[in-house]
């Protein structure tokens, strides 16, 4: 607007400025003329801004979860039973008989007669006398004093030192260990599909506003026309989504066993040792000697020689003629036939039946439900104001009820002839985009 005012005011004084050097070049200036002179005396144009809200389509991007039914081939093993002959090699045992040749020694014994001297012992008893000394014990009996203790029982009274055990109570605090589950958060990484994209500028062309410009005519009298200024290209950010997969941490709470170690008053009993003197009566036994005369029996050993005939055994050797029979062994070696029967092993193929199960594999098709985020472009009407200014003719009214050019009175509004273009619709590819408040791209007052 403030633009529109300097636009007029420039108009004015350049007209006035023409106007004064045409009264200069004829000899008269504004200082001489009176002030209705100065008043216009036809119509002329002025600009008035007009504002009108359009609105432009705008589409944004969002996505659905869409769930599809999808098919996937699964393989089923089943199991058949087969039988199948095999052969297992049996070994019997046979025997077959084989003579063969044996030598063996055969012994015969003979006798023979030999005579031999042999020494034979003959015993002859004889005595001898021979003396020797004996011990003959003789008893005497003799008074003999004799010494002895005895033991005499002295009773006394006496203090003794008696050790008792007495139990006390004593409290003492103790460090108990308890066991308490607590919940431990623990937290893991799983892999979850996010979506991520980046903004990406398109240009966005502007078409540029219509300002009057000062112009002159053919006449040299000054002109406001309205101009449309270039167009203006502004990039505009969209935003471009992309699924990437992602690991999110996950905590969960998990028991765990806690050992604490509590403070416990218990209470137990401990032994005390009390030492008290005691009178106690002690019988003491006291020895004294004690000397009696007893008779005792003395035996003393007187030596006496004795004579006595010892019987001698004499052996003397005579001989004896003996005949005896001495074995004699001849051996021979004698070649004899004999049968024997020799084990062999015979092998022979004997068949059996095995049952197998056989596994194979059957393909099936399986239905599975899939959600997917499919994109979806909505679009939206977004309004904006564009101002805009409108060329207008005024007439001013005339004193005398006359006018110029005839048509005085009258207003004539150029308005109709230029109507304002709304922005065009983009018709690019859309691209998606987050939920914002779109931009107003009208020129602003």
């Amino acid at each position: 607007m403030r633009q529109l005012l300097f636009g007029a005011a420039a108009a004015v004084m350049l007209w006035a400025g023409s106007t004064a050097q045409a009264g200069r070049f004829h000899g008269v200036g504004y200082n001489y003329m009176p002030v209705s002179c100065c008043a216009p005396t036809s119509c002329y144009t002025t600009c008035k801004v007009e504002r009108q809200t359009c609105y432009r389509t705008v589409y944004d991007t969002v996505c659905e979860p869409v769930q599809e039914t999808v098919y996937r081939t699964v393989m089923d093993t089943t199991y058949q039973d087969v039988q199948q002959t095999c052969y297992r090699t049996v070994y019997e045992q046979a025997c077959r008989e084989e003579q063969y040749q044996v030598s063996r020694n055969l012994v015969e014994t003979s006798y023979q007669e030999q005579q031999y001297t042999v020494q034979r012992p003959v015993y002859e008893t004889q005595y001898q006398q021979q003396s020797y000394q004996v011990c003959r014990p003789v008893y005497e009996t003799v008074n003999r004093p004799v010494t002895r203790t005895v033991m005499r029982p002295v009773t006394q009274v006496v203090n003794r030192p008696v050790t008792r055990t007495v139990y006390r109570q004593v409290m003492e605090t103790v460090n108990q260990e308890r066991c308490y589950t607590v919940m431990r958060p623990v937290t893991t990484m799983h892999n979850v599909n996010r979506v991520v994209g980046q903004w990406v500028d398109q240009p966005i062309t502007i078409p540029g506003r219509v300002v009057p410009t000062m112009t002159r005519d053919c006449n040299g009298c000054p002109r406001i026309s309205m101009t449309q200024c270039p167009p203006t290209v502004v990039n505009r950010r969209a935003w471009c989504p992309q699924v990437v997969q992602c690991q999110v941490p996950v905590t969960r709470m998990v028991p765990q066993v806690v050992r604490q170690n509590c403070p416990v008053q218990v209470c137990r009993v401990v032994p005390e040792c009390v030492t008290e003197n005691i009178q106690v009566q002690v019988c003491q036994m006291v020895a004294e000697q004690v000397t009696e005369n007893c008779q005792t029996q003395v035996c003393r050993w007187v030596n006496e020689t004795k004579t006595c005939q010892i019987p001698v055994r004499v052996c003397k050797m005579v001989s004896e003629v003996r005949t005896c029979r001495i074995p004699v062994q001849a051996c021979k070696v004698v070649t004899e036939t004999q049968t024997r029967r020799v084990p062999y092993c015979v092998a022979k193929q004997v068949p059996y039946t095995v049952t197998r199960r056989v596994a194979s594999c059957t393909p099936r098709q399986e239905a599975v439900t899939v959600t997917r985020m499919v994109s979806k472009v909505v679009p939206r009407q977004v309004a904006y104001e564009v101002c805009r200014m409108v060329p207008v003719q005024a007439c001013c009214d005339s004193s005398d009820g006359g006018c110029a050019n005839g048509d005085c009175g009258t207003t004539t509004n150029y308005g109709s002839q230029m109507t304002p273009q709304p922005e065009a619709t983009l018709q690019q590819t859309p691209t998606p985009t987050p939920a914002r408040q779109p931009a107003t791209t009208g020129p602003t007052t």
